[in-house]
């Protein structure tokens, strides 16, 4: 089995999300690992896609990936 893409952990992320956090650090270490294979230093998200898509909901979420390791941006709506 292959590794996952970038593109691949970040839907996993979202599909986490929405089931309320469900396995949400596991793919947070699958995420880290596919950036730092792609050579990476940010994962993208879009913000239309969150749970909590204000900006209070999106600082947490940029507040619990930095301490896993994981810088997150968002694209532009």
């Amino acid at each position: 089995m292959s590794d996952p893409t970038v593109a691949d952990a970040t839907k996993r992320i979202y599909e986490s999300l929405q089931a309320d956090n469900a396995d949400i650090d596991a793919h947070i270490v699958t995420l880290k690992a596919a950036l730092a294979r792609a050579g990476l230093k940010e994962a993208v998200f879009d913000p239309a896609k969150l749970v909590q898509n204000n900006r209070s909901g999106r600082k947490l979420m940029q507040a619990y990936f930095r301490q896993r390791g994981v810088t997150v941006k968002f694209s532009a709506s």
